[in-house]
């Protein structure tokens, strides 16, 4: 569809499921100044005579690209519109206009895909038109991006963090068990990674492997040009690519990624027998949710088809390092992009 066809099909419920009415709070082909011409905005959310979000839309026929995301930040920016939405009617992408002491800035603080909206509730909810008139939206979103940032901090400094931890301790117990408090500091980082990644998706989004799952299917094969997620996983055999799998979610990608290597290259069998510990501690795969000994359960995990589950409490260079690993033992090589 056009976008013409996109707006009249799809946009105007989205609009009505958010409650907002045109042309009780909703104006279209709203006049803004940016790049110093005057351009109009699709949809502009207004309340008590003030736009508050802007929607811009583009026709499902048209990918959403960066281009795209600048140009809806600087209607805000001009503005001053603090939330705004771009769509296509396939993927929505929300942002946030930020004021943190002099420094102003628009930020992406979701970016879901059509059949996952019904699934990511405190994000929609952020954008509905009493919680904006509340104040309710600030606080949802703030949420979301003080996570985002613990989670981009504990990652990057996890070294320095778990020398720190292991030094408290060694002082206030004893210098003997510094070098097992480093290490355990080292994995209670990693699991508070885990539930920081789980609380930012807890509204309960589904990943394209679930979707799958439920659907009886193998993950999809993404082309290039629709890849937008935040991490990229591209598996390569003979020069040529195989599949591009592509999500929001670090633990979703790397999941989406094994699974695909046990249904179409035997991973399985490269790597039996199960449990498989790449380690001395941890079982990466296994066929049942449990630590190697048998008695303990495997902390978090994702569980993926045919009866398989796989251990995801790592940081993201960790995730990155066993897709590749794993990879290697279906002579298959791996390229990274986006956020890892």
């Amino acid at each position: 569809m056009d976008e013409a066809n996109t707006k009249a099909a799809v946009l105007r419920d989205f609009l009505d499921l958010l409650d907002w009415q045109i042309p009780e709070n909703t104006q279209l082909e709203y006049s803004v100044e940016a790049f110093g011409q005057t351009y109009k905005v699709d949809y502009a959310l207004i309340l008590d005579g003030t736009p508050v979000a802007f929607l811009e839309a583009k026709g499902a026929d048209t990918a959403l690209t960066a281009d795209h995301d600048e140009q809806l930040s600087s209607y805000m920016m001009n503005k001053n519109v603090n939330y705004g939405v771009l769509t296509n009617g396939k993927q929505y992408r929300f942002f946030q206009r930020r004021v943190d002491a002099s420094n102003v800035d628009v930020q992406k603080v979701g970016n879901v895909s059509l059949e996952d909206l019904p699934n990511r509730l405190a994000v929609l909810k952020a954008y509905e038109k009493d919680a904006i008139e509340s104040g309710e939206s600030g606080k949802i979103l703030g949420r979301i991006n003080e996570l985002r940032e613990a989670r981009r901090t504990l990652e990057a400094d996890k070294d320095d963090l778990a020398v720190e931890l292991s030094n408290v301790l060694a002082d206030e117990v004893s210098d003997s068990i510094s070098s097992l408090a480093e290490t355990q500091a080292k994995e209670m980082i990693d699991r508070l990674v885990a539930d920081i990644e789980s609380e930012i998706d807890a509204d309960g989004k589904k990943s394209k492997r679930e979707i799958a799952g439920s659907l009886g299917e193998t993950p999809e094969k993404v082309e290039a040009s629709d890849v937008d997620g935040e991490y990229v996983i591209e598996i390569q055999g003979d020069e040529s690519t195989l599949v591009v799998l592509d999500g929001d979610n670090q633990s979703d990608v790397m999941a989406n990624a094994v699974d695909y290597l046990i249904q179409n290259h035997d991973l399985i069998s490269r790597v039996e027998p199960l449990p498989y510990v790449p380690g001395n501690k941890n079982a990466l795969i296994n066929n049942q949710p449990v630590h190697p000994d048998g008695e303990r359960d495997m902390r978090t995990y994702r569980e993926l088809t045919n009866g398989y589950y796989l251990f995801t409490s790592f940081n993201k260079r960790d995730k990155k390092r066993h897709i590749q690993r794993l990879a290697d033992k279906c002579d298959l090589a791996v390229e990274s992009r986006g956020e890892w």
